[in-house]
């Protein structure tokens, strides 16, 4: 007889407080040590996470979710006379197909995407589908006020690879991690006003999105570039829960899921939970970033943004500016204050170095953003763009280091590495 759901733990079944809602869990010495064990084994995952194919209607529906109207990624008449053929996809797109490497954090524990390091070596092209290779990293001890103290940085690695078998890219990323009560009751970010906004403060933000330049066709040469040169600015918001679904519809979910499928994976994981006192209501964690009851659960005062939504922003900062003929090679983004419905974010950036390596005309640019509050919304990080040069040609991409390629090749599926204890 096939088991059942109400027989065992399940996430509706466990036992509760005297407020009716279970414990919130520890993230105890033994709980760190089995995912330290965990580390540096790479792995193929049980499933892709949203996309296997970079579908035209795939890469369309991402860049609306993140209000991108690059005709590149979304006009096959244009894109067909570009030198690519076809439609392509910014490197972002890969969030959809594996957003973070599994096993990221604990059971039960709260996890915020951070920030990461991408490197990207080809471009994605309309029909592409992906294989993922994915590995656990370190994880580090730290001390942060959003969870008294009790803190951990989370990092994981997602490695993509083409049916021609080109590594397309790679994303090393991190999670802040905190226990739920304890950040709950930290209370960091909470009683953050939500702002209003004047007649006045509306034509500024309208008339950035009227001025927002999309490079496009007009190549931009690597020869014209100096030392000091702006980027942007570049306007997001102000963030609502529209935003936040639109992006969803393209982005995918890590954790919504429906009726029968949602319960089966509460039966696999049943601290999965998050549960809120002031409505007594328990569902998934990721409602943080649609519902404020659920986000004041873990010590913030409004639903906030994805991580990966604000990253994926960041990439279309570059795309806009370096033109069709550009390639985005490396992009670090940082992740500071939450990024809380009403809030505004601007993304602006300086070139601050120039040079040839291997035949590569680079760019490096020095990228931010801030929000209304003048907050780090993400702090300076460099990233490197690879333009055409009118001396040396058309671009010419970069390749994955022989490491990267070595591990890949050693990856197994995870099911089988489980299975023999080693992760």
């Amino acid at each position: 007889m096939a088991h059942k759901m109400s027989q065992g733990e399940h996430a509706r079944l466990l036992p509760t407080t005297e407020k009716g809602l279970p414990e919130h869990e520890e993230f105890t010495p033994e709980k760190q040590a089995r995912r330290r064990f965990r580390a540096n084994k790479p792995f193929y995952p049980r499933s892709i996470y949203f996309n296997r194919q970079a579908s035209k209607d795939g890469i369309r529906h991402f860049v609306d979710g993140m209000g991108d109207l690059n005709p590149l990624f979304r006009d096959e008449e244009y894109a067909k006379k570009s030198k690519y053929g076809s439609i392509i996809s910014p490197g972002c797109y890969l969030f959809t197909i594996q957003w973070v490497a599994p096993g990221f954090g604990g059971a039960g524990i709260h996890g915020w995407y951070s920030g990461g390091e991408w490197e990207w070596y080809r471009p994605i092209f309309a029909g592409d589908e992906f294989t993922v290779v994915c590995a656990l990293r370190e994880l580090e001890e730290k001390h942060g006020e959003m969870g008294k103290g009790r803190t951990w940085i989370d990092w994981g690695e997602s490695m993509y690879s083409n049916q021609r078998g080109e590594i397309v890219g790679k994303e090393k990323g991190w999670a802040v991690m905190a226990e739920r009560a304890t950040s709950g009751s930290a209370g960091k970010y909470r009683n953050t006003p939500r702002p209003t906004y004047t007649r006045e403060d509306w034509v500024k933000f309208l008339d950035m999105y009227d001025d927002e330049e999309i490079r496009g066709t007009e190549s931009r040469y690597w020869e014209d570039v100096q030392v000091g040169d702006k980027v942007g600015p570049m306007i997001k918001g102000p963030l609502s829960v529209r935003d936040e679904i639109a992006w969803l519809m393209g982005a995918g979910s890590p954790f919504f899921r429906a009726h029968k499928i949602e319960y089966q994976y509460e039966s696999r994981h049943p601290k999965t939970l998050e549960y809120v006192e002031e409505t007594g209501d328990a569902d998934v964690p990721e409602l943080v970033h649609i519902l404020d009851c659920f986000a004041r659960t873990i010590g913030v005062e409004r639903a906030y943004d994805y991580g990966c939504q604000r990253m994926s922003w960041l990439c279309n900062l570059f795309t806009n500016w370096m033109g069709d003929d550009g390639f985005l090679w490396k992009m670090r983004g940082d992740l500071r204050v939450f990024n809380q419905i009403g809030d505004i974010t601007v993304f602006e950036g300086k070139v601050t170095r120039k040079y040839i390596e291997e035949g590569k005309c680079c760019v490096d640019i020095e990228a931010w953003a801030k929000n209304q509050r003048d907050e780090w919304s993400m702090r300076p990080n460099p990233a490197t763009v690879i333009l055409p040069s009118k001396e040396y040609g058309p671009v010419v991409y970069p390749n994955p280091s022989p490491k990267l390629m070595e591990e890949i090749k050693r990856a197994r599926p995870l099911d089988d590495l489980i299975r023999e204890g080693l992760i």
